[in-house]
């Protein structure tokens, strides 16, 4: 019986060659998309969670408020982990890892770069499932002079040789290492990567008993099935045991003092597998990414398949009629009704396991594609073809019979007498229900559509809006050089050789970018010298030339001067510390102090304020700002006036190169920093750009075949109306309102859900373009000539019918 249903549903797809040949493509680029997002959702879901303990592991992180603005830390200070360990049995472990920097290696007089290192503590890798293929985890980082190096960064220094026990030179840093250790490549799904790990026994930072400072990143263990917000809920009593003192020491006041001054701080608990997804902190080791793009590319995936499932029920139900008289022939022959479900849903299935054929061919194609435009490394691969088989085996069979379901309870329902008498209401009959149904189906692809669209367009114009609004400082030909400490005592005579350059209008010596990742220094002042009153900001130690080598605007006072030589205890606030420190106007000559840990305060005198600029993205309002005189940090910035940027960089390289320092000469540019930080964005922005026009395009398959039909049915009706001498656009017009009304009526349902929809994404900018009205305007123009060139196709086939022919047609 099986074979039979199969041997007549491969027959009437044959038959019906065209309304199968839309159904098989709609459906195809719906399963199509559904692999490639079910690949990245996955992915995303997958982070961390190789690690053995995974479920069991908790990040320690900084959490609160001061006068100046909240913040979220995603390091701890660097006791916390002893700290915890000591005073709570449920932490069975804990270790920390500290950012090492990108430190340059020599091997045989050979420079290596580009290897990121980490320190940690003795017990990481007990922690923390990163297996070895060389020495001994537990043991390796018990020495304090010993690394361990990844799998593919030993191949890259010694072929295939074991390198346990070699020695390298690190430059600028530790002098030589031994190598302990050869741990296997970390995943691409985890939240931190790392070529090179470093014991932490040494280090003067990692000994430290401040609470006053937080630059360690603080791992937990935790028993099985542990709940962690149990642990959370004591840690304000460790704040306070702890930083307390230290508070009373640094402020001159208890730590009760400092919390009704509105002053708010404490520790949390963030599970390990919710870092990737549900991750807002400052100082992160990585790019995370967010749980509302997973939610957003999933439902856009499903909709997209939902609509092909539309398009089948669609075009079934709306063909009714020419499968009318089949149907009353073999019921009245004694087939039930059950086989006649059988045989729809068996239809369905065979078309559905064609298009699932093509969908996975189409996958594997556009796969590259994809990783592109996701900046993924997904695979489909002979390991998990298998499993993807299998997986869309079962879910092609549940989307045949969800597709098929419809069209086989509404065509098997049919009443044999009055289907042979001719009685059943066929085509776009406005007085049958199966047109209602099509209709409100119709609705909802352009609705969805129409929402993709707009969504696309806010997507769009926010980025377009981040482009152009003034930062507060000029990104446009700024050249970053970040390794000139290697030059050491020639730093600046390399600085005086760069502005001996006509194409080189300023240069200027920070490590304090606005754009891109960049030293990020916490600084609490107060307002006034005896004052207790904390402002908490941020601190950029800057040279002479910082500002003004960035465009910055002075709106207050003067910039930093060598011919002051009291500059050196001078500061300069932006406009937003000037209002937190209570100084809307007059900034300039007020005093204000600072408190290292022992309680020492140091007075500067504001000499400027500078004009509100923003040093992070968008996402975070600006917050306070101080700027004082410091020392370059190994990184030179550089206002160039060229447009032969390849004849710049060879001048300087060759420059560089005269100074014979150890590392070789890199660069990169502000604007490109800038852009890095909305990387996510632009990624967003693509993926649901090409979605949007998928989704669109298998709603056109949809109305396209229903346009088809209609024209078939009304052929004759079309004759007689060229006869009595309607007009070629007449008839087009009139095959084409009805659906029109329904990409009006979508309209109007869409606009409000996109608004709204678009509205909660804007949110997590704190500044922001505004949806306009004239987005709505232009996805409905765009909704409807999309539809009316989709039907006319099929109108004016019809309407330019030999008349005679028509009549003829039955």
């Amino acid at each position: 019986m099986i074979r039979n249903y199969f041997k007549i549903a491969w027959r009437n797809l044959l038959r019906n060659r065209a309304f199968s040949a839309i159904n098989i493509a709609g459906l195809a680029i719906g399963l199509a998309s559904c692999m490639l997002i079910s690949l990245y959702v996955i992915d995303e879901l997958s982070f961390d969670r190789f690690h053995e303990k995974a479920d069991r592991i908790v990040r320690v992180v900084f959490k609160g408020s001061m006068q100046g603005g909240k913040f979220n830390e995603a390091n701890v200070m660097p006791p916390t982990a002893a700290a915890l360990k000591a005073d709570y049995p449920e932490v069975l472990d804990a270790t920390r890892l500290r950012q090492g920097g990108n430190p340059i290696i020599s091997i045989d007089d050979q420079l290596f770069t580009d290897n990121k290192m980490a320190l940690v503590d003795p017990n990481f890798f007990q922690v923390f499932t990163l297996p070895f293929t060389h020495g001994n985890s537990k043991t390796a980082l018990t020495d304090p002079n010993a690394i361990v190096i990844s799998e593919s960064l030993a191949r890259k220094f010694y072929g295939d040789k074991n390198p346990v026990g070699q020695l390298l030179t690190f430059k600028g840093s530790r002098d030589k290492a031994r190598i302990a250790g050869v741990f296997k490549d970390i995943p691409g799904n985890s939240h931190f990567r790392f070529d090179i790990f470093a014991s932490l026994i040494n280090s003067g930072e990692a000994k430290s008993t401040s609470w006053m400072q937080s630059e360690f990143f603080t791992y937990l263990v935790l028993p099985e099935g542990y709940d962690y917000k149990k642990l959370e809920s004591k840690l304000p009593s460790t704040v306070r045991k702890y930083m307390g003192p230290q508070v009373a020491n640094a402020f001159g006041m208890s730590f009760d003092e400092f919390e009704k001054k509105g002053n708010q701080i404490g520790l949390k608990l963030q599970p390990l597998t919710d870092i990737h997804l549900h991750s807002d902190f400052q100082y992160d080791l990585g790019d995370n990414g967010d749980v509302r793009y997973v939610y957003i590319f999933g439902a856009v995936a499903t909709i997209m398949l939902l609509i092909a499932c539309i398009n089948f029920m669609n075009l079934s139900t709306a063909s009714s009629s020419k499968r009318a008289r089949e149907i009353g022939v073999r019921k009245v022959m004694g087939s039930e009704k059950s086989e006649l479900i059988w045989q729809f849903l068996t239809e369905s299935t065979l078309v559905t396991f064609l298009a699932m054929t093509i969908a996975l061919a189409t996958a594997i194609i556009a796969l590259p594609l994809f990783n592109q435009l996701a900046d993924k490394n997904l695979r489909i691969d002979l390991q998990t073809l298998p499993a993807l088989c299998l997986y869309f085996v079962v879910f092609g069979l549940f989307v045949g019979l969800f597709a098929g379901s419809y069209p086989a309870f509404f065509l098997s329902s049919f009443k044999p007498i009055a289907v042979l008498k001719g009685n059943i209401s066929s085509g776009f009959s406005k007085n049958s229900a199966s047109f209602s149904m099509r209709s409100a189906l119709v609705v909802f692809q352009f609705c969805v559509s129409i929402v993709l669209i707009i969504g696309t367009m806010v997507v769009y114009n926010q980025l377009r809006f981040i482009q152009n609004k003034k930062l507060g400082y000029d990104k446009s030909q700024v050249l970053v050089l970040p390794d000139t400490w290697a030059l050491g005592k020639n730093q600046e005579a390399f600085k005086e050789e760069m502005l001996a350059d006509s194409r080189i209008a300023q240069v200027s010596s920070s490590g304090y970018l606005p754009a891109g990742p960049s030293y990020n220094n916490n600084y609490s002042i107060y307002p006034e010298a005896k004052s207790t009153e904390l402002v908490k900001t941020l601190r950029y130690d800057v040279d002479f030339d910082y500002i003004s080598t960035l465009g910055m605007r002075i709106l207050e006072g003067r910039n930093f001067s060598r011919e002051f030589g009291t500059d050196s205890s001078a500061i300069i606030i932006n406009q937003t510390a000037a209002r937190m420190l209570g100084w809307k106007e007059g900034a300039l000559n007020h005093t204000v102090s600072n408190s290292d840990n022992a309680g020492k305060r140091s007075t500067y005198v504001v000499i400027g304020v500078v004009k509100d600029f923003h040093f992070r993205s968008f996402h975070e309002p600006i917050t306070p700002l101080v700027m004082v005189l410091g020392k370059g940090s190994g990184t030179t910035i550089a206002k160039i006036k060229t447009n032969d940027i390849p004849a710049l960089l060879s001048s300087l390289e060759k420059k560089w190169n005269a100074f014979k320092p150890d590392l070789p000469f890199t660069y990169s540019f502000l604007d490109d920093r800038f852009n890095e930080t909305y990387k996510a964005e632009q990624k967003t922005g693509k993926i649901l750009g090409l979605f949007a026009g998928l989704t669109i395009f298998v709603a056109c398959l949809g109305l396209f075949g229903l346009a088809t039909f209609t024209a078939e049915q009304r052929t004759k009706e079309i004759g007689v109306r060229k006869v009595l001498g309607a007009s070629v656009p007449g008839i087009v017009a009139l095959l084409s309102k009805d659906f029109l009304k329904l990409v009006g009526i979508a309209l109007v349902v869409a606009a409000p859900l996109a608004w709204w929809l678009m509205d909660q994404w804007l949110r997590d900018f704190a500044y922001r373009a505004e949806i306009a009205w004239w987005m709505f305007v232009l996805a409905g123009a765009l909704s409807v000539l999309i539809a009316l060139f989709t039907v006319s196709f099929q109108s004016v086939k019809a309407a330019l019918m030999n008349p005679v022919k028509s009549l003829k047609s039955e």
